[in-house]
């Protein structure tokens, strides 16, 4: 029982630092990446669909973005969305290539976007630590049952406690590594 608390808390710790990291690779650095296009959805035929399943999205250099669609009709379309999307780009085609080129981050803006990221690790570690408590708060129950003695739910809520004290550390190197991204140059 034990075993698989810690395991099922553990994966809920995992999923809440992938979570982290997807939304950190939304936040745009000066760099081009061809991650930053993921969220965004096109209109194909009748229904929307992420852009990397109607184009071919590939770095020109290291402050643009090519999109190639692989239907022409589409062009116009994919060039929308990503106009419309919330990312601030705004795209120019030329033949069948749509290029995104990267705008500069002022000083201002990146230590707005810094502010945005510390607000979502502090929202992972909260995640976390939620997990945390729940794991401890199912070992009580199990210990006010006789589920399990008080030596293994003592043992049980250190183990949980060294795993919240893991995930918060990467929690706070993914940040460092954001924030490093963020304030190059």
């Amino acid at each position: 029982m034990i075993a698989e608390l810690k395991k099922n808390t553990e994966q809920k710790m995992q999923k809440s630092l992938e979570a982290l990291k997807q939304d950190l690779h939304k936040v745009r650095t000066g760099r081009a990446h061809t991650g930053i296009l993921d969220h965004v959805q096109v209109e194909y035929y009748g229904s929307y669909m992420p852009i990397n399943q109607v184009a071919n999205v590939t770095l020109i250099d290291a402050r643009t973005i090519g999109v190639q669609p692989w239907e022409k009709p589409m062009i116009a379309k994919v060039e929308k969305a990503i106009r419309d999307s919330d990312l601030g780009l705004n795209p120019s085609t030329q033949g069948d290539l749509i290029r995104v080129p990267m705008p500069m981050l002022t000083e201002e803006r990146r230590k707005e976007l810094i502010k945005v990221v510390r607000h979502e690790g502090e929202a992972a570690k909260v995640a976390v630590r939620n997990l945390r408590r729940d794991a401890i708060a199912h070992l009580k129950e199990a210990l006010k049952k006789h589920e399990l003695s008080e030596d293994d739910e003592r043992r049980a809520q250190d183990d949980v406690q060294k795993l919240t004290d893991r995930y918060v550390a990467e929690v706070d190197k993914a940040l460092a590594e954001k924030e490093k991204d963020l304030m190059a140059i």
